[in-house]
């Protein structure tokens, strides 16, 4: 039976999500970032032989350290294609397959990780793109696959599999398509994340969302105590 393992990179907790501040505090963006990290490991769990978390970050590191998966401390400084390089290697030591995911999709369920799975039981590779033209997902045999992960990096993992002749297969989700980076995608998990630790936090922290008719479809705000 084939195993896969799935690696998820995490920046630094400090550095998480500066373009969410406007709605949202230096701690409660840290904070958000554990609870959308805790909801990818969750759903992974059980699904998957081995996940792997790999970070440059102490205080990432520590937090991940309770949790059922292998930590790795990235080895000396590098970007984020480094760093993965530096997990697949780690990774393809005792799996067939791997599976990159982010650490800010908390939208994705289980049934969304099942069908790559059974996805990849057929082609070589499946990518699943993000808003944008990036990419949420990517499964593919440990072998030499080189990761493209940067602007548009969807349609360059594409022309990576077609370089390499392998087969692959477009996983398009609208959940799985989301990371989050902005006060409407805020909006989305208040949505549609229901039983996430992400969306309780967010109510948590009293945020709210109502449809907008202006240039952004939601509104998120924060709810004000009388």
């Amino acid at each position: 039976m084939k195993k896969t393992c799935a690696i998820i990179p995490v920046s630094r907790f400090a550095d998480a999500k500066t373009r969410l501040s406007p709605k949202l505090s230096i701690i409660e963006r840290e904070n958000l970032l554990k609870a959308m990290l805790t909801d990818v490991v969750n759903v992974l769990d059980g699904l998957v032989e081995k996940i792997v978390i790999i970070s440059s970050d102490e205080e990432v590191l520590n937090y991940v350290s309770v949790m059922n998966v292998d930590i790795l401390k990235e080895n000396g400084k590098t970007d984020l294609n480094g760093a993965l390089h530096q997990a697949i290697d780690y990774g393809s030591k005792s799996c067939d397959s791997l599976f990159i995911i982010p650490s800010d999709v908390p939208l994705i369920k289980k049934n969304h990780v099942k069908d790559i799975l059974k996805l990849g039981e057929k082609f070589n590779v499946v990518i699943a793109p993000a808003k944008g033209g990036g990419t949420n997902g990517l499964f593919f045999p440990a072998s030499s696959f080189k990761m493209k992960f940067g602007d548009y990096s969807f349609f360059e993992h594409i022309n990576e599999a077609r370089v390499k002749n392998l087969t692959y297969k477009v996983y398009d989700s609208f959940y799985l398509s989301l990371d989050v980076n902005t006060g409407e995608d805020l909006g989305e998990i208040m949505l549609h994340g229901q039983g996430t630790q992400a969306r309780n936090y967010l109510k948590k922290v009293h945020l709210k969302v109502k449809s907008n008719h202006g240039s952004e479809r939601l509104n998120v705000s924060r709810e004000v105590s009388v």
